[in-house]
């Protein structure tokens, strides 16, 4: 894990036996961990871009698990979420995962197994976490650019010469190549390759041809 990610387990479930042995276990191997007895005790302690997982049970009074695995997104929360079902909750457990939620367990759970998940699931928490590190600072870095040479930018990914890019703006190439330079500076990148890399932070999905050098 980065030093700079921190991850806390939550666990939600109405039981303050399993709770407290949940508890245990995990500061056994020194995970820090948080206890909510009831799904409205998570969500007044929880906020948005948290770290780690969500030890969720699927049958609550009240509320329950699948109805606060719903509520997430509504309140920023992008915990991996582990359903903890009994044997007769299965169904439900299957249609959490239908719904996003990243493993589930049976009770009673092997401790090895449980720890086993959760490390999993901090993992793919963790890459989240870069990623979304990666795209605000690929943000800052462009939200620099004039509107001017975001409209070069978006020419340049493409895979626009400079002297294609002057004709279709009808600008000299030299100004072009100022603009892209200013780019590459406000940027804080040395080749055309690493800029295409940052702009695709942005813009998923959408990968650019690659440019003539």
């Amino acid at each position: 894990m980065s030093a700079t990610y921190h991850p806390v387990i939550h666990i939600v479930d109405d039981d303050a036996a399993v709770r407290e042995a949940l508890c245990a276990l995990l500061g056994s191997v020194h995970l820090p961990a948080r206890a909510h007895a009831t799904p409205e005790d998570f969500l007044a302690a929880a906020g948005p871009d948290m770290a780690g997982c969500l030890l969720l049970d699927v049958r609550m009074p009240g509320m329950g698990g699948l109805e606060l695995q719903r509520l997430l997104p509504e309140h920023g929360i992008t915990l991996p979420v582990i359903i903890i079902t009994g044997h007769g909750d299965v169904p439900m457990a299957v249609r959490a995962m239908k719904a996003g939620a990243v493993d589930f367990i049976e009770k009673p759970f092997n401790d090895q197994d449980l720890l086993d998940r959760i490390q999993a699931a901090l993992a793919t928490d963790a890459e989240a976490h870069r990623q979304r590190a990666e795209r605000r600072e690929a943000t800052r870095r462009l939200g620099q650019l004039t509107a001017r040479e975001q409209e070069i930018l978006a020419l340049l990914v493409s895979g626009q010469p400079s002297k294609k890019i002057a004709a279709a703006l009808g600008i000299s190439e030299r100004t072009v190549d100022v603009h892209r330079y200013n780019i590459m500076h406000k940027s804080g990148t040395r080749t055309l390759a690493e800029l295409i890399q940052i702009w695709g932070l942005l813009h998923p999905g959408a990968p650019p041809e690659t440019p003539t050098p």
